[in-house]
């Protein structure tokens, strides 16, 4: 398994975390079609007007094949600041009432 890490500096872009909820609410469901994605989470910093997601792949070579929806750089208008690959060593879920991890977060 491969994970990547990808980071937006929303300074100056006329984003926060509070306006990319929106954008969040519609992109989600166009994710869970992606042919070897296993997790997508989308993450943010408010404080210092951060916005990014942790993705888990099958493999490097299912992430390089994949259709992707569309791009959050496409809303928030700039590239990524940072994109990091790393492998999946190992991996476990927790103990938890909740029936899916899918769609939660903040309102």
């Amino acid at each position: 398994m491969k994970a990547m890490i990808a980071w937006w500096e929303l300074a100056g872009s006329g984003h926060d975390a509070a306006s990319l909820r929106t954008f969040l609410r519609a992109e989600t469901r166009n994710w869970e079609a992606v042919d070897g994605l296993l997790l997508k989470m989308w993450i943010s910093d408010p404080e210092h007007e951060r916005w990014g997601a942790v993705l888990v792949w099958e493999s490097e070579e299912a992430a390089s094949r994949a259709e992707l929806p569309r791009s959050a750089a496409e809303v928030i208008g700039q590239p990524l600041g940072l994109r990091v690959w790393f492998d999946v060593e190992a991996t476990v879920e927790g103990n938890h009432s909740l029936p899916s991890l899918a769609g939660h977060g903040p309102p």
